[in-house]
């Protein structure tokens, strides 16, 4: 299959290039540092973000797209599900 994009240096703007699904953990990063969650089941989402900052994220509807910069997905505080890591 041709990728017209091939060979383009990725940017934070550009659609997500991997996924990997997120297992919530107090302790443990993520694989990756991502530019986006994608959220299946909705709840709570307590994210650690590359800047050093946490904060619990309320009521996230099931479909929504966060885009963040998140390293951690807290099992503590999270009661969303089917969390997809996107960078």
């Amino acid at each position: 299959m041709a990728d017209r994009f091939e060979g383009r240096e990725p940017d934070l703007t550009g659609p997500a290039l991997h996924g990997f699904a997120v297992t919530p953990d107090d302790e443990l990063p993520l694989a990756e540092t991502t530019r986006a969650l994608y959220v299946g089941i909705a709840g709570d989402v307590r994210v650690g973000f590359a800047s050093g900052g946490e904060v619990t994220l309320r009521a996230v509807p099931a479909g929504t797209m966060l885009p963040l910069r998140a390293v951690r997905v807290a099992a503590t505080g999270t009661t969303a599900g089917d969390i997809v890591g996107l960078v």
